[in-house]
């Protein structure tokens, strides 16, 4: 009786893991806009680390073509482009760039950005000791700037 229940059980999850790969999940790059002026060492680091959430450049990898994981993928991106989208820079004010500029180092100083989970599967955009003193400083002077 064990084993039918378990064998049941293995079959109904199966057919729901293929079913819900068939529900849409609208994975898509819009068009850039305006791209953000920065050094190149800078504009190195923000692509390595940020651009896959912050941009319209998302490497869409083979895993956000798998739900649920396509999903938690999905609201990620389209979350981390509303607060800060880097390919549509020139939409923003100079009063909120600046607020965008100075939230860019908080946010990793704080160790909220990079996130986490994705640094499992993207080790090589964490960032390091130097790079983290590069983006305080040139956020530092671009402060300074629109003052």
């Amino acid at each position: 009786m064990r084993k039918k229940i378990i064998k049941y059980s293995i079959i109904g999850l199966t057919i729901i893991f293929i079913a819900i790969q068939f529900i849409p999940v609208d994975r898509h790059n819009p068009p850039i806009t305006g791209e953000i002026t920065a050094p190149s060492e800078v504009k190195n680091i923000l692509q390595r680390s940020c651009y896959d959430c912050h941009s319209n450049q998302t490497d869409w990898h083979f895993y956000s073509y798998i739900a649920p994981v396509s999903w938690l993928v999905t609201n990620d991106v389209n979350e981390g482009r509303e607060e800060l989208n880097f390919s549509e820079w020139n939409k923003y004010d100079s009063k909120k760039q600046n607020k965008k500029i100075n939230e860019i180092y908080e946010e990793i100083a704080e160790g909220k950005m990079p996130m986490k989970i994705y640094l499992i599967t993207h080790p090589s955009a964490d960032l390091t000791k130097n790079e983290k003193q590069v983006i305080k400083d040139w956020t530092d002077k671009k402060d300074i700037a629109y003052k």
